[in-house]
């Protein structure tokens, strides 16, 4: 049933790095209810629900948070939850009293985790901001892009989800642990500007030891080096290397039918355009396929550059299971694997206020309660 098998969690509903983040939680046995809002169960979500993937595995609550019967509705839910995750902007849970004392004068033990941009605190904490803002601030955005090119926004996936969702993840199994060792709760601020800074530590070592520069696409691992970058092929499709240690580097020229003895050093970087100008001759001599076929599974450290379909089908990725088809649905599955516990098989997105019954009635509520409710429009 997964490795967070037992542990309750209250979603306050959100965008990006929030859902993401309790996907994962979902994916790894935690019973999540997402709080949706009374708005969007009334009006219909805007897409089929099964396409909103990061909403999987969970059960859906839709509630008007205006009022003060729902705000309680959620203190009740808190009451028996181990954690709490809200996105909103600082403070705005507070105003909706289901700030970090509101909930913990519930539950002490619960674990608040908070995601946002700019953090709790700091000059920019109130303003408005996405993924590109908070990594163009911390000197991921300007890191990436080819020589002499603008930057380039890596998907969202510095910020959003490695920056922001995988850092609460994080921080809540942290704070749970000591949570069962202090029997004490705590606030998780995960702030996309902090994660996404903390993805960058190698860079900064390499800027400590004067390793690093500024000039964009011309550090090692960012394009500039030969070795580690991406080459057309005969198609105008594209495949990657990383020969980065000197045996690899040793196998990629010997493939590519180069003497290593006679090519230029690799160690001068004055040689570096000329050792990319030979390889993407010889790389573009050949089809994608023709260089899958000769170099897939070597140590030349090779993979051919795929789209998303072409991932999905490629023998690995189905070796291995990665994608998995909900409801008709193909996404990635739970990551990572654990081979005692195990994880959970997603279930399909709810539509928002799908479980509202269900949701209360676990919660105590009576039938004519629940009603009730609903006939305010408290619940949807």
């Amino acid at each position: 049933m997964g490795p967070l098998a037992g542990m309750k969690v209250v979603e306050l509903a959100g965008i990006g790095p929030g859902p993401f983040c309790c996907m994962m939680l979902a994916d790894m046995g935690a019973e999540v209810i997402r709080i949706d809002r009374t708005a969007a169960a009334d009006l219909g979500t805007p897409m089929d629900p099964r396409f909103n993937i990061l909403n999987r595995s969970r059960k859906s609550l839709a509630l008007d948070l205006k009022q003060p019967e729902a705000v309680e509705i959620v203190l009740k839910l808190v009451e028996s939850a181990d954690v709490l995750v809200e996105g909103f902007r600082p403070g705005v849970t507070e105003r909706l009293g289901l700030g970090p004392a509101d909930c913990h004068a519930r539950n002490p033990k619960l674990v608040y985790g908070r995601m946002t941009g700019w953090g709790q605190d700091g000059p920019l904490a109130p303003a408005a901001g996405h993924d590109i803002n908070y990594i163009a601030i911390t000197g991921a955005l300007d890191s990436i892009g080819v020589a002499g090119g603008p930057p380039v926004p890596p998907l969202n996936l510095v910020g959003d989800f490695g920056g922001g969702a995988l850092y609460l993840a994080f921080g809540i199994a942290c704070a749970v642990i000591e949570a069962g060792k202090s029997g004490k709760g705590q606030v998780v601020d995960a702030a996309i500007v902090d994660g996404a800074a903390s993805l960058m530590t190698g860079m900064f070592s390499a800027l400590a030891r004067g390793a690093w520069t500024h000039s964009r696409g011309e550090n090692t691992l960012a394009g500039g080096a030969p070795w580690y970058g991406v080459y057309r092929t005969s198609d105008n499709l594209y495949i990657s290397i990383g020969s980065i240690e000197i045996r690899f580097w040793r196998e990629l020229l010997e493939t590519l039918g180069f003497d290593p003895a006679t090519v230029p050093s690799r160690d001068d970087r004055a040689n570096w355009p000329v050792l990319k100008k030979m390889f993407a001759e010889a790389f573009a001599k050949k089809t994608r396929a023709e260089w899958t076929a000769i170099m897939e599974g070597t140590d030349i450290c090779f993979a051919p550059v795929l789209n998303l379909e072409e991932a999905m089908a490629h023998p690995h990725m189905q070796a291995r299971g990665i994608f998995v088809d909900i409801d008709g649905i193909p996404q990635p599955g739970p990551a990572p694997r654990f081979d005692r516990s195990g994880t959970v098989t997603p279930t399909p997105p709810p539509a928002p206020g799908r479980d509202s019954r269900e949701v209360l009635s676990a919660a105590g509520f009576s039938a004519v309660e629940i009603d009730a409710l609903m006939a305010r429009k408290v619940v949807i």
